[in-house]
């Protein structure tokens, strides 16, 4: 292949079909659904591992 590539070469990419995109979404919210859910449960497990009584503590 050449060195020389334009700009218009670089930049053209794979083309992704609809039903593609679809599934990439799709993916990316199940990931970010799951992430959160893991951000909620840490911080639940963190509150109920302290107890109740870091609500009573001297600030």
């Amino acid at each position: 292949m050449s060195a020389d590539k334009t700009s218009a070469d670089k930049t053209a990419g794979i083309e992704l079909s609809e039903d593609q995109k679809k599934r990439r979404r799709s993916r990316s919210i199940a990931i970010a659904v799951t992430l959160a859910g893991l951000v909620v449960l840490f911080y639940v497990v963190t509150i109920v591992k302290m107890g109740p009584e870091i609500m009573n503590r001297a600030l």
